[in-house]
């Protein structure tokens, strides 16, 4: 499974690791993912997505079938 969200993308970004000195070296900064069994009412069942827990938040505000909606997801498949 990849460390990508289900609903907005996000996922890691390249970066440096700056040390005192700074000697720069290569990483990864990983996005906050979890994996959220989440009510879908319109479906009437819980559906399990790996979300960022900044799409959480955004799902408290629009809702999950409007968030679906729009990253083209249909949620019978999950």
């Amino acid at each position: 499974m990849s460390r990508k969200c289900d609903l907005t993308g996000k996922k890691a970004n390249n970066a440096f690791s700056i040390s005192h000195s700074h000697r720069r070296t290569k990483r990864l900064q990983e996005a906050n993912l979890q994996d959220k069994r989440i009510w879908w009412p319109q479906g009437n069942r819980f559906v399990k997505l790996r979300v960022s827990t900044k799409a959480i938040k955004t799902l408290q505000k629009k809702g999950l079938e409007a968030m679906a909606r729009e990253a083209g997801i249909n949620l019978n498949k999950y």
